[in-house]
């Protein structure tokens, strides 16, 4: 029998979509056969998010990795339990509880507490700090884990796989960008 996967998943912008995506996505027992789920995050603001949008998803509050359900989505807090919700609104505590959240996921990434990451959208404006100076996620996990090597963004879904040779640049700007090299680099 193979290893089932652990997947660290972060919250993204609290007031954006990525709880939705999130209690969505493990609302269905079945996905528990593939993966064990961990979201950095807030069970608090799951809990939030799960009646808002009027969901039955079951978690588990957990205080670290190791403490993880295989047939639960699991939730470890990375944010201050007072952090104020205005869902559709991109405020500065968002991208704080969201930077929280990444930084959590990236330290135990490294430790190598589970194997692969997934990130929640972060709205790339708010979460702009002193520790937090790259125009998205895949810069900042570059910078964390890539040792020299390049980061690569790939969106995917069951029919379709992107990479992406270019990010975080006004489509307009693309063809002045794209080269060669920069194509032969990615792939």
């Amino acid at each position: 029998m193979e290893k089932k996967l652990k997947i660290g998943i972060t919250q993204g912008d609290i007031n954006g979509i990525g709880y939705e995506v999130i209690l969505k996505t493990f609302a269905d027992p079945e996905i528990f056969e593939l993966c064990t789920p961990i979201v950095y995050g807030s069970p608090k603001l799951a809990a939030y998010h799960r009646k808002a949008l009027e969901l039955q998803t079951q978690y588990n509050a957990i205080e670290n990795i190791s403490e993880a359900l295989g047939d639960r989505l699991n939730i470890i807090n990375c944010n201050d339990d007072e952090v104020h919700i205005e869902l559709g609104h991109a405020t500065k505590e968002g991208g704080k509880a969201a930077y929280e959240a990444l930084e959590k996921a990236m330290m135990e990434y490294k430790e190598g507490l589970y194997d692969v990451l997934v990130t929640a959208p972060i709205h790339k404006e708010m979460i702009q700090s002193e520790a937090f100076a790259f125009p998205g996620h895949t810069e900042y996990i570059e910078q964390c884990v890539g040792e020299g090597s390049k980061a690569l963004m790939i969106l995917a879904n069951e029919k379709l796989r992107v990479a992406l040779v270019t990010g975080h640049i006004p489509v307009a700007k693309i063809s002045s960008v794209l080269t060669q090299e920069l194509i032969q680099e990615k792939l």
